[in-house]
């Protein structure tokens, strides 16, 4: 018997003529119908099965960030539905357009105690860009279009569908079922700054003795690099960026000063920002992160702000010229302008070249010796330092928010601009890296990917290396393994006098885990050791993992400011 066209069909057909191609998730009752639109239609989709909906949001996050394309993840009702979340949230804070689809109870039986029922759309509301609950099987072809079109446009960001059993089943006209051309990448429209203001702007930063920019996320998003290299060199201005903001210049580009803020900057970066007239910020939000907490730069700098979203800008400074638009057409313009005007410059400007090397000339200063040290346990350094050396052009890191991020944030080298590097610094949940690390992969099979994560994360995650070996992901997998929950202990140690409280746990073989699994593994404890082991794993042809028995984060030497002395 020929089975009607119906909403689950609907569904299905509208994330394809969307352009979807890669779907995370996991099988539940109420998506019953959902899967058995998978299995019987033609699509060209591939569904990754995952050990856990957290996973799925984080695979589908990474996805997006390394293809441009909307990340799609789905999940059954009750306890699925609360578990996609973390990943949506990420998404949407971090400007990432991600689609979670959540099956749920019938409509018929709302009311009734179902098992697994829930208020989903007001669970997701305040956590995601767009939402809806279908009630009806005609509104699935309208709600999905929506969905693509807030993602994408304007701040991108993530949108949820709730998709209930019974309106999976009912049919339904195919005739209604059809996407609008364009929303399946990120941004979908670009919109482009008041000419009035760039012409302002422009005027603000030629007359500047010494003008920073300071660039976040959106940069990337936008793929504007090419654009801010051709400014910044204009003016030959340093350019500083956010955690999230990394890639927005090669980190070898000689006007890369680095990271600032409190999460990976250190006193070199922080004074080139400290010495500026003018500071540009560009597709960055000015949080307390990389500002200092409002101190970096200081409130009697002229403050220019270029960011698609109205709303960031005047936050958290006074901005004496406000550019809402696109972070590529928005400098675009800021070129042409500056480069009508670049005549009228003061003789005296700085030298952004010199001041940058000399930022990257102190880090490294700092870094060498502790990358060279064969003191045990192994220091961080000497993992970033390692990578550094072996790692292929356009690899990609994806660090957790712990241990591994400042770390690697401020020391970590990508040779081209772009997004090489990932963590999930909006909301820095652990059990990131090694999911997102999956998506990224799928997403960029062509790119060796390198997930590092401290042990806590590990714990809460390892079961996704079931999937990575029944999809043979290639994935290349670090372990910090101290036996601490170190961001807590260290904080404990500065902030509470070392009244350290529940942060330490026992140490587990986190190599003879993953070898269970059926992943390649070696576990480090001689630092002499340690480059063999990694130059191993990046050759093994699969999934492979090195164990490094490391220094607990309270006794490093770690870039976080409220650590260091």
């Amino acid at each position: 018997m020929t089975t009607p066209f119906n909403g689950a069909d609907a569904m299905v057909r509208m994330l394809q003529y969307n352009g979807v191609k890669h779907i995370f998730g996991l099988c539940g009752d109420t998506s019953l119908p959902f899967y058995d639109a998978m299995a019987r239609l033609d699509h060209g989709m591939d569904h990754i099965l995952t050990r856990d909906e957290r996973s799925a949001g984080y695979m589908a996050d990474a996805y997006a960030r390394v293809t441009g394309k909307v990340g799609v993840c789905e999940g059954p009702s009750g306890g699925g539905a609360t578990y996609l979340l973390p990943g949506l949230v990420e998404a949407n804070e971090s400007s990432v357009a991600v689609l979670g689809i959540t099956s749920d109870v019938s409509v018929g039986a709302r009311g009734k105690f179902p098992l697994t029922e829930l208020d989903q759309q007001a669970l997701y509301k305040p956590l995601t860009k767009w939402n809806t609950t279908i009630d009806r099987v005609d509104q699935i072809p309208h709600a999905v279009r929506s969905a693509f079109r807030a993602m994408t446009t304007g701040r991108p960001g993530a949108a949820h569908i709730c998709l209930p059993y019974d309106v999976q089943k009912h049919a339904i006209d195919e005739s209604d079922v059809w996407a609008q051309p364009g929303h399946d990448h990120f941004p979908a429209y670009r919109s482009a700054p008041d000419p009035a203001a760039v012409d302002e702007a422009a005027e603000r930063l030629v007359a500047a003795r010494s003008p920073v920019l300071i660039c976040g996320g959106g940069v990337v998003i936008a793929g504007a690099s090419a654009a801010l290299d051709a400014l910044a060199t204009l003016l030959n201005a340093p350019v500083c960026t956010s955690v999230s903001g990394q890639g927005s210049l090669a980190d070898t580009h000689p006007l890369n000063a680095g990271v600032v803020g409190t999460n990976g900057g250190i006193e070199a970066t922080r004074a080139v920002v400290a010495q500026a007239d003018l500071v540009l910020f560009v597709g960055a939000r000015a949080g307390s992160t990389t500002t200092e907490h409002w101190q970096m730069p200081s409130r009697k700098v002229t403050i220019l702000h270029l960011d698609v979203d109205a709303m960031t800008i005047g936050t958290n400074y006074r901005t004496d010229v406000a550019l809402v638009g696109d972070a590529l057409l928005g400098l675009q313009a800021l070129h042409a302008e500056v480069q009508a005007r670049i005549g009228k410059r003061p003789a005296d400007v700085a030298d952004g070249a010199a001041l940058a090397a000399r930022a990257r000339a102190a880090k490294q200063a700092f870094f060498a010796p502790l990358a060279a040290s064969l003191d045990r346990p192994i220091k961080p350094e000497r993992v970033v330092d390692v990578l550094n050396r072996l790692l292929p052009p356009r690899a990609i890191v994806v660090a957790d928010p712990g241990t591994p991020c400042p770390y690697f944030t401020a020391y970590f080298n990508a040779p081209q601009s772009g997004r090489h590097f990932i963590t999930n610094r909006a909301h820095g949940a652990l059990g990131f890296a090694m999911s997102a690390g999956v998506g990224a992969a799928v997403g960029q099979p062509d790119s060796v990917v390198v997930s590092v994560m401290g042990d806590g994360s590990f714990g809460f995650t390892c079961g996704e290396l079931e999937t990575i070996v029944r999809r043979n992901v290639p994935l290349k997998m670090i372990v910090f393994s101290n036996s601490v929950y170190g961001w807590i202990k260290a904080s404990q140690k500065t902030g509470y006098d070392q009244r350290y409280f529940s942060v330490d746990f026992n140490r587990t073989h986190h190599a003879r885990v993953a070898e269970a699994f059926g992943v390649k593994a070696w576990q480090v404890e001689n630092p002499a050791d340690l480059e063999g082991a990694i130059k191993a794993a990046l050759m093994h042809d699969g999934p492979a993992l090195v164990d490094v028995i490391s220094q607990e984060l309270q006794d490093t030497a770690v870039p976080v400011s409220q650590w260091m002395g």
